[in-house]
């Protein structure tokens, strides 16, 4: 039997690889919940309880990739810039 956490990590991927949002969709969610098998694994799972998990997951990518992409223009910043050329 597959882990809740399992579940949690596949609907952000499925979710970010379908939407690119990582503003979760109740009615996506809801969907994903009863379709791939999260009911049937942990019938007493409550639906709003695994929505907040998505979300929690959804919002740490993002803050992960924000990071990062920080970090890369910093990279970036620390790159001697060319020297002008003079104009005519």
């Amino acid at each position: 039997m597959p882990k809740l956490s399992d579940y949690v990590q596949a609907a952000a991927t499925e979710y970010l690889q379908d939407t690119g949002s990582t503003e979760l969709d109740v009615h996506w969610a809801a969907e994903f919940f009863q379709d791939s098998g999260v009911l049937n694994e942990y019938p007493n799972q409550n639906m709003v309880a695994f929505y907040n998990m998505v979300q929690k997951e959804l919002t740490k990518r993002a803050d992960r990739a924000e990071k990062e992409a920080r970090m890369k223009l910093e990279k970036i910043n620390w790159f001697p810039k060319p020297p002008r050329k003079p104009p005519g």
